[in-house]
């Protein structure tokens, strides 16, 4: 199979599964929402019954918004004009990229929002490698026997993302940006040597992702238990396919892009109450939901790839679909 086919075919999975994207959106929300009810509240005390309501009310005071983060501690500090509309994602994407630090709440909730993924991560992958219904007791039976496993690979994942924000992000932007551009007097040339290195960060990172994407892939398809094992499986898989591998996360993340494009044309600015704000709010979700499908799209096409380029192996073929579908036909056909 090739990367763009196993995208088609990974798209397919996630569209015949829509209970896992519904799933994840409704977790999203829950880790998210108790942060924004908080920030509502310290917004409403700062505001109060002021002249500083009626313009926010009314649009948005932005010279309130500057006074307010600037005196604000916590979760009210990242609010700003910048958190509107698709200013939020060129935030979010500014901070990942230079590395800047967040308030300790928002850390928390996405510490917290990564956990559950790693529950969820194994019984999604489960889902997608059937590519058939398998009730949510399945999924769940699944997600517990993996969360432990993947605890043990998060182990190694966070050494390897720490090693890379701590050590090599500073090398590269705090020492080797400022050797290479010291005798520069032209500002573009500046900025394309930046550019070059965000590309380079961004592919170690991507590589990085990419494998350990793989070694969840590898422990729910083959049924690992060494987390070790699973690693150096999907290293090896790389280096064997790195061609098919790359394509593969390149077109996904051509659908990211696309994906960032639209909400770029469509993103609500700054409006009033009313029918236009949950207009605003609505447009916000879907954009969600497209992200949440991106990255289960990621999953799901690495796990299609994966078993076409081991479909040699009995386990981690697909099993064909027979009537009748049932656990009990599938216990028989193990046993025959």
């Amino acid at each position: 199979m090739t990367a763009l086919a196993a995208l088609r075919d990974g798209v397919g999975r996630v569209n015949r599964a829509p209970a896992i994207l519904i799933g994840v959106w409704l977790m999203t929300l829950a880790v998210t929402l108790p942060m924004t009810m908080g920030l509502r509240a310290t917004i409403a005390d700062s505001l109060g019954s002021s002249l500083a309501a009626e313009r926010a009310a009314s649009g948005v005071d932005y010279v309130w918004m500057q006074e307010f983060s600037a005196r604000a501690t916590g979760l009210g500090a990242t609010f700003g004009p910048g958190v509107i509309g698709f200013g939020a994602v060129l935030d979010n994407l500014g901070g990942f990229v230079d590395n800047v630090r967040r308030p300790v709440a928002i850390v928390s909730a996405a510490a917290a929002y990564l956990l559950l993924w790693l529950f969820t991560a194994g019984g999604i992958v489960d889902r997608y490698a059937r590519d058939r219904p398998i009730r949510a007791h399945g999924f769940f039976a699944v997600s517990g026997v993996f969360f432990f496993r993947f605890l043990r690979l998060a182990v190694v994942m966070w050494s390897a993302y720490a090693c890379l924000f701590a050590l090599v992000h500073p090398w590269l932007f705090d020492r080797l940006y400022p050797a290479l551009t010291r005798e520069t007097t032209v500002e573009r040339t500046a900025f394309f040597v930046r550019v070059s290195l965000y590309a380079v960060f961004g592919a170690v990172l991507a590589f990085c992702n990419a494998v350990f994407d793989y070694a969840k892939v590898r422990a729910v398809v083959e049924d690992r238990r060494s987390m070790a094992g699973a690693l150096w499986a999907a290293l090896r898989f790389v280096a064997r396919n790195r061609g098919a591998v790359a394509l593969l996360y390149l077109a996904d993340g051509a659908l990211f892009l696309l994906v960032l494009f639209g909400y770029a044309l469509v993103a609500p600015g700054a409006g009033g109450p009313g029918l236009s704000l949950w207009i605003g709010v609505a447009i916000g979700q879907l954009y969600v939901l497209a992200r949440l499908w991106i990255k289960l799209v990621f999953w799901a096409s690495e796990t299609a790839l994966f078993q076409s380029r081991l479909a040699h192996a009995r386990y981690a073929a697909r099993p064909v679909p027979a009537w009748p579908e049932s656990p009990a036909a599938e216990g028989i056909r193990n046993e025959l």
